[in-house]
């Protein structure tokens, strides 16, 4: 397995252990997050060591999703160069989407083991597993709409098959944190 700036790959008796290992930073989702996620998930599954792959975390909690300040489209470019960065919105918010299809794509199961906040893109992020385990301390939020953004990386497409939709608009509309035994 290669090396990754965020994310600590073990493979042992079968079972591929994808743990995100910026705790530290609450591992939020990086530029780099976004290229090496489907790069471990096809190595882990060209590879045929694992019958399953667990995705975990270090630190407090699971994940604060996106890293916004890496994500601000606003930080001192020129109105020109802002503009020609909304115009790409649209490639790369595709291009952030196809990053967690990979999960729901592999060919052996992935299941998400979540301890502490699981926040805005990485509910998009456990929505594309397969099987969800919350520690009691877990909680949901649905971020987004907390800071004005529309969650456009895979939750409100998968969401609504994993539990009712009129909850799943609730958390959308709201940002309600939905703590684990709800869940």
């Amino acid at each position: 397995m290669n090396e990754y700036k965020c994310f600590d790959v073990l493979i042992e008796k079968g079972v591929a252990t994808v743990t995100l290992n910026r705790g530290e930073k609450l591992n939020t989702m990086i530029p780099a997050f976004w290229s090496e996620l489907p790069k471990v998930i096809g190595e882990i599954n060209s590879s045929g060591e694992a019958r399953v792959i667990v995705l975990a975390s270090t630190g407090k909690h699971f994940s604060a999703g996106m890293d916004l300040a890496v994500f601000s489209m606003n930080s001192g470019e020129s109105q020109a160069e802002v503009g020609r960065l909304r115009a790409n919105l649209r490639e790369n918010a595709l291009h952030l989407q196809d990053s967690f299809n990979c999960l729901e794509k592999a060919r052996i199961p992935v299941l998400a083991a979540i301890q502490g906040g699981c926040i805005g893109g990485a509910v998009d992020m456990v929505t594309a597993c397969d099987m969800r385990y919350a520690s009691e301390d877990a909680f949901f939020c649905i971020q987004e709409i907390n800071i004005g953004m529309t969650a456009d990386v895979g939750t409100l497409q998968r969401l609504p098959k994993l539990i009712p939709e009129g909850v799943c608009r609730e958390l959308a509309y709201t940002g309600r944190r939905m703590k684990a035994d709800e869940a």
